[in-house]
């Protein structure tokens, strides 16, 4: 190995920024460089994803900006597009200029999960999903621009398309993701739109198991569901989404058919495939096979953690059991990740991951939600505040904390914001018309977001 290493982090979001802030502290300076690569310049907290969708946060604080966090390593923005191990290359595609090959020594694949979806009729043309900022925004300024649809129309059936809300995968993401939104859109139709009323709406969740939240106990998931149809939400289980035809009409498994604008993907993830272009040893889900240390099989100076590694769960006396994809062992996978490489480095033996499921908590709106942690039940205002109360205490950087809260107390002060800015979709389709008015056959087409935001997912 090199006199001065080089670790290569494949990836920027949990793993790989807890990994390498680990590793800027525990290595002195000059002991290693540390090359981080990720296509976005920033980390971002998905589980504050659908309070940012909902407006209690701003989108902005649920991001960690990677080049301020990690000073002391060297951020690339750009893609891995394949490794090679056995010689210690990777091959690195910038978001701008020519790709090249970077020689590493020490590998970290911390490259997450992509949407896992299925060949569903319909689903790439129609539906979006719910896995970083940028969806979270969308998702938000479509809801509101429905309600705004709604109310300015007399059209029945443009009102019902424009109100029906389809989200489907009922695990955490998708649950939350589903809740907040309805909470808003209530919120919003109660204080500002007198031309519709709440009952209008219709929010439905499709989920192919016999239930949700597989993370929680039985009892609690069945309570859950109660909350949402308690609400007048309609919670499918045992349903799966077969088709999404033109003009928006979704199709169910139970023969259910509706016309709905709005249709979210959250069921579930998958491995970043970037990993069939390595040499690194997969097992049958696609996954990295790795130690319970956290190194790769076979491969001493290669590591992996998070949603992309089968890791070995100690914890459990099932043969083969790995720890779930969450970001709760993913952040503590990091620490102990780059503390193993700190001792590896300094020639002593890494240590093995171990780390009982500590438990779940979920957002079910303002001052709802629902918590089983360690054992302990929690349902309404004080699973919401412990959801708020953990998850601020795991967001990377004072900095961050401090904003994440200082959005909240705003918030319990101030009415929501609940103004859709469309324009965000497509900025610079106004200009564009305004350069070339009076110019015959030289209006651009409309472009698929502004599409999406005006037309298909369609209202008005």
């Amino acid at each position: 190995m090199a006199e001065r290493p080089v670790v290569l982090i494949v990836g920027g979001g949990y793993v790989g920024l807890y990994t390498a802030l680990r590793l800027q502290k525990r290595l002195s300076h000059g002991r290693a460089e540390v090359v981080i690569v990720d296509p976005q310049p920033h980390m971002t907290y998905q589980p504050f994803l659908p309070e940012a969708a909902a407006g209690s946060v701003e989108p902005r604080h649920v991001v960690v900006p990677l080049r301020r966090t990690l000073p002391r390593c060297r951020v690339v923005t750009g893609a891995v597009t394949g490794v090679d191990h056995a010689t210690k290359r990777a091959r690195i595609a910038p978001i701008e200029g020519q790709p090249y090959e970077l020689t590493y020594d020490v590998l970290v694949m911390a490259a997450g999960s992509i949407a896992r979806t299925l060949p569903i009729p319909g689903l790439a043309e129609h539906g979006i999903g719910f896995k970083n900022v940028g969806e979270a925004i969308y998702l938000r300024n479509h809801v509101l621009a429905r309600l705004d649809a709604a109310s300015s129309t007399d059209d029945p059936e443009v009102r019902r398309r424009a109100l029906t809300f389809t989200f489907v995968g009922g695990g955490y993401a998708g649950v939350e993701a589903f809740a907040e939104l309805e909470d808003m859109a209530r919120y919003a139709i109660t204080h500002y739109y007198p031309r519709l009323s709440t009952a209008d709406m219709r929010w439905v969740l499709v989920e192919a198991m016999g239930r949700i939240l597989p993370e929680v106990d039985l009892d609690m998931a069945a309570w859950t569901v109660r909350e949402l149809t308690a609400r007048g939400m309609d919670v499918r289980l045992n349903t799966r989404l077969e088709s999404v035809s033109e003009g928006c009409v979704v199709k169910l498994s139970d023969g259910d058919e509706f016309a709905s604008d709005t249709l979210v993907w959250t069921a579930g993830t998958k491995p970043n495939p970037m990993l069939k272009e390595t040499d690194l040893p997969v097992d049958e889900r696609g996954r990295v096979v790795c130690e319970a240390t956290l190194q790769v099989r076979g491969l001493p100076d290669a590591w992996s953690a998070g949603d992309l590694a089968a890791v070995p769960d100690l914890t459990k006396e099932t043969e083969g059991a790995t720890t779930a994809p969450n970001a709760q062992h993913a952040v503590r996978q990091a620490k102990r990740l780059a503390d193993n490489i700190v001792a590896v480095l300094g020639g002593q033996e890494p240590v093995p991951y171990k780390h009982a499921y500590a438990g779940s908590v979920a957002s079910l709106g303002l001052h709802k939600g629902v918590a089983q942690v360690y054992g302990v039940k929690l349902k309404g205002w004080p699973a919401w505040f412990m959801h708020r109360t953990y998850h601020v205490s795991r967001v990377p950087t004072f900095n961050r904390k401090a904003r994440v809260v200082a959005d909240w107390t705003l918030a319990a002060v101030f009415r929501r914001e609940v103004i859709s800015l469309g324009q965000l979709q497509d900025p610079r389709r106004e200009f564009v018309e305004a350069a070339n008015t009076g110019r015959t056959g030289s209006l651009p087409p409309p472009s698929a977001a502004d599409k999406a935001q005006s037309g298909s997912m369609r209202a008005s």
